[in-house]
């Protein structure tokens, strides 16, 4: 038997075992895309030239099978034989004690005789053995809460890096303490001062592209992934390229410190040369 892949219209062979697996429902073991291999299920191929099997018709009524090959027999049904004799627990019922009424001993007894106890008043615990006992959940109550904090800061801590009086107040500690707040990306504080794009002096067949960029935030962040992009005269784009911070930088120790607030760097890249289509270029920061 033979099917069809609907996207990339290969022809495959199966047979009814791997028809059964999942009732029909096949992957494309070329472009791997999911079908129904019954809907073109043939026996034989048509004549070539041929691009599609044809497509069988639904059916609105279940054909019926009558040809038995296999019957398995029903199996004997028991026989239970009703016995004369009673169960054996069946004198136990004879006891039946649901009629009889219990009658509590005070309401036996005249009310002259009843004891009058006064009740024993419960002894009051000091307040200073109550706090002792509830300091340890206090304590532990306000760790919980200050780890929670700590966790939600560390979750937010772009945002909380990038807000003016947060990120000073955090920024003034770091000072104090001599830590180092982590690196965050903001693109949209970059500028582009300058770019020039000339032909390589060493390769041929190669552009240099040199742009002048400036950490306008008010904090260190890390380097950003840099989008080149050629156009030809009509705006259309030629070529475009992705430059992850360690492609257009070598020195480790300066992709860990990242761009200093207020800081200038100059981004030297090496491309290839597309042709004499490409008549413009843009940057982009991500």
């Amino acid at each position: 038997m033979y099917t069809q892949c609907p996207e990339c219209l290969s022809v495959f062979s199966l047979d009814a075992h791997m028809l059964a697996q999942a009732h029909g429902h096949v992957i494309c073991g070329h472009c791997d895309a999911s079908f129904d291999s019954v809907a073109t299920l043939t026996d034989q191929l048509p004549p070539e030239p041929f691009v599609e099997l044809p497509v069988n018709e639904p059916a609105f009524e279940p054909p019926r099978v009558d040809l038995v090959v296999y019957r398995p027999q029903q199996p004997e049904a028991a026989v239970v034989v009703a016995s004369d004799d009673p169960p054996a627990h069946a004198g136990a019922s004879a006891d039946d004690f649901s009629q009889l009424v219990f009658a509590p001993r005070f309401a036996r007894e005249p009310r002259s005789k009843r004891s009058r106890k006064p009740a024993r008043a419960q002894p009051r615990r000091p307040r200073s053995a109550s706090g002792e006992r509830h300091w340890p959940w206090v304590l532990a109550c306000v760790l919980l809460s200050s780890l929670l904090l700590v966790q939600l800061a560390w979750a937010k801590r772009d945002t909380l890096i990038r807000d003016p009086v947060v990120g000073h107040w955090l920024r003034s500690g770091c000072e104090v303490l001599r830590c180092q707040l982590p690196l965050i990306a903001a693109p949209a504080r970059l500028r582009l001062l300058a770019s020039n794009v000339q032909a390589h002096p060493s390769v041929p067949d190669a552009l240099v592209i040199s742009a002048s960029v400036r950490n306008d935030a008010a904090f260190a962040q890390s380097w950003p992934i840099l989008t080149v992009t050629l156009l030809n005269a009509q705006g259309q784009r030629l070529a475009m390229r992705r430059l992850q911070p360690d492609e257009y930088l070598d020195d480790r120790a300066v992709l860990s410190h990242g761009l200093a607030p207020g800081a200038t760097a100059v981004l030297l890249l090496e491309v290839e040369d597309p042709g004499d289509k490409a008549v413009a270029f843009e940057f982009g920061f991500e």
